[in-house]
């Protein structure tokens, strides 16, 4: 029997590309894929555009909520697969057969989670590289050293969520980083490491949008050690954005 995997889009107020997303969802190969998509109650056209792939979204809510791990978090519950990935309504699949390949690692290696590399493109030309997230293969305590694996990638079993919990919607930019720290570095999770791209994410994250945004995520990562009762190295911090600078002058080979 093979891997049922739910698939969540978390959106509000995004007509101009939440489409994209959900056809990319809708495009995969692989057969046995769960669609929901948590709506919070947009008023710009959104809901119009999800209603036109109705018959082909597992399930969908539009409803208030109190941001997108809120809905995340909302799409978790609902959800019912063995394996649980997050694709905002910005990001888009890299190509049809990104779920066929994350379903023959979990079945090969029984893995907790896996995770794969990251393109950020430009928002309005998506063939445009701005950034390449080439994740590597994780390495014990290396979250010390500044490493996290790019959300938009990561998948990971529905009883890791029950386990050890959601999103904490304390956050506003950096619940992500909170629960990947939690899972890998603090539980020690069986994590794989699928060396191919697996996300398109156009430019603009909330996180990245000023440098207001990036003190204060800088902010809630050190928020999120402690929360979790571990000990960042002093430069732990420092290096996590430093990290990235690399990934505007890598690119990958096609």
């Amino acid at each position: 029997m093979s891997i049922k995997i739910s698939i969540i889009t978390a959106v509000y107020n995004n007509c101009s590309t939440v489409s994209h997303a959900i056809e990319s969802v809708l495009s995969q190969d692989y057969p046995n894929i769960e669609y929901i998509i948590i709506d919070g109650k947009s008023t710009d056209g959104t809901v119009d555009i999800i209603r036109k792939f109705e018959g082909k979204i597992s399930k969908w809510v539009s409803e208030p909520d109190k941001g997108i791990y809120d809905a995340m978090n909302k799409g978790l519950e609902l959800a019912t697969g063995d394996v649980i990935g997050l694709l905002n309504s910005d990001d888009f699949y890299e190509n049809t057969s990104v779920i066929s390949d994350v379903a023959s690692i979990f079945h090969a290696k029984n893995t907790d989670a896996l995770y794969g590399d990251l393109l950020y493109v430009d928002a309005k030309d998506i063939t445009k590289i701005v950034r390449y997230w080439k994740a590597k293969p994780y390495v014990v305590n290396t979250f010390l050293r500044g490493w996290m694996p790019p959300h938009p990638t990561f998948f990971v079993k529905k009883e890791i969520y029950q386990k050890y919990g959601k999103f904490n919607t304390s956050f506003k930019s950096a619940a992500d980083y909170e629960f990947m720290l939690r899972v890998i570095h603090k539980h020690k999770i069986k994590l794989a490491y699928l060396p191919q791209i697996l996300v398109r994410m156009r430019t603009g994250g909330v996180s990245n949008l000023s440098l207001k945004n990036r003190l204060m995520a800088n902010k809630e990562d050190y928020l999120a050690w402690q929360l979790n009762e571990l000990k960042p190295r002093f430069y732990t911090m420092w290096l996590k954005p430093f990290r990235k600078l690399y990934q505007y002058f890598a690119r990958p080979k096609f």
